[in-house]
């Protein structure tokens, strides 16, 4: 120790602060490597993962799944082609915010593990709300449209990318995330008795993702103005959809990108909450404080980030779906760090003309009504402790650059 001392004594200043230079610079480095190595990053898409599964009058038919990602991709790729040309007359900034119109109002994305237990009274609950508001016709006469939306913030100022009046209809597609047990058998025996032909769609993943590849690979195939993702165990009250729908509205931005998630942080101190263990209560506020700590700002004010009740508007999804990388259950919180971040995009007057802008996508959180429901896969000790880590590189990875808005 007092040879150590000593040395540094003996050693000029300059060459110090240069070794402690060298040091930050290696320590930095190698650390960017390790996430490199150890950051998540989401499989390819196999091809049998791109055709789906549904009834039809005369029995059970696979056909090819619509892919508004796909067509993204090559818009996006020939975008970044034209920005490369040396002509500045041709010069053109990689559009990421493209997206096909929408066919149906509502998509409701169930992510699916060995579900067999649980799916159906949730199928039944939501194709209930769902004919009930949206009904099954995508275009019926203007005149018997099932649903109108209420006045909102969006139809009192100039907007692009407005939904259009006169779409209604939905589709559920069940992501089968490689179960074990008759998931896909009894949620198409539910079609067929329902006549869900060709509304409620089954993909199923050959290996299975994680909730989050589930919900991403879902959200890729979306054909709504609007697309929820939701728990296949029926824990959120499905009729709270409307209230995701309301708040949305009121956070959408000139290009009509919005997000409004489900919270049950009003939940806090009821009986369904002091009814978990203790362990369970304390490790949520736990993740909760390291979440706060971890997140940019606007996420971590966010009372609830982990309730599976997620509403996206269309045009938010190409800012969102093709930068996800956490397939487990930290995607939630990537999902809204990319809203987040989001570029920025122009606040349009009543006349059209450009106003201001808006960064990111606005995050509207929203209470509703929540129950425990058994049978839940969550390991609340060894899985907290993933989120945690997870939550830990994920934040590192997009702080250091190893995670950008580039293509996945």
């Amino acid at each position: 120790m007092d040879l150590l001392t000593s040395t540094l004594r003996e050693t000029p200043a300059h060459t110090l602060f240069a070794a402690f230079g060298v040091l930050i610079v290696v320590a930095f480095y190698s650390l960017y490597a390790i996430l490199h190595l150890i950051a998540p990053k989401p499989r390819p898409t196999l091809p049998s993962e791109r055709t789906y599964v549904t009834t039809t009058p005369d029995g059970i038919v696979t056909r090819q799944l619509p892919c508004w990602h796909d067509r993204w991709l090559a818009d996006r790729h020939a975008s970044e082609a034209r920005s490369k040309n040396d002509d500045p007359t041709k010069t053109d900034i990689a559009d990421t915010g493209s997206i096909e119109p929408a066919e149906v109002r509502m998509s409701v994305v169930f992510p699916a593990y060995n579900e067999e237990e649980r799916i159906l009274p949730t199928l039944k609950e939501a194709v209930e709300y769902l004919d009930a508001t949206f009904g099954r016709d995508p275009t019926p006469h203007r005149n018997k449209l099932p649903h109108t939306r209420p006045p909102s913030a969006s139809t009192r100022r100039h907007v692009q990318n407005a939904p259009r009046e006169d779409l209604s209809g939905y589709e559920i597609i069940v992501v089968n995330d490689g179960s074990k047990d008759r998931t896909v058998e009894v949620t198409l025996d539910f079609a067929r008795k329902h006549g869900l032909h060709d509304i409620l769609r089954v993909v199923t993943l050959e290996k299975n993702r994680g909730k989050g590849g589930g919900v991403t690979h879902g959200l890729r195939h979306v054909r709504g103005e609007y697309a929820l993702f939701a728990d296949a165990d029926g824990a959120s009250r499905f009729s709270d959809l409307g209230k995701l729908l309301e708040g949305c509205e009121e956070v959408v931005d000139g290009c009509h990108r919005g997000v409004a998630i489900g919270s049950r942080g009003h939940l806090v101190g009821s009986e369904a909450v002091v009814k978990r263990s203790a362990l369970r209560n304390f490790l949520m506020r736990s993740f909760h404080l390291v979440l706060m700590i971890l997140t940019p700002p606007a996420t971590s004010r966010i009372r609830d980030t982990q309730c599976g009740f997620k509403l996206f508007s269309r045009a938010a999804l190409p800012h969102i779906v093709p930068y996800m990388h956490a397939e487990g259950w930290i995607f939630d919180i990537e999902m809204l760090m990319l809203a987040e971040s989001a570029p920025a995009v122009p606040v349009l007057g009543h006349d059209g003309a450009v106003i201001g802008s808006s960064p990111g996508i606005k995050v509207a959180e929203v209470p509703i009504d929540w129950h425990e429901v058994g049978g839940s896969k969550l390991n609340v000790i060894q899985d907290s402790i993933k989120m945690a880590i997870g939550l830990a590189v994920l934040r590192a990875s997009w702080m250091m650059g190893v995670y950008r808005r580039r293509l996945t």
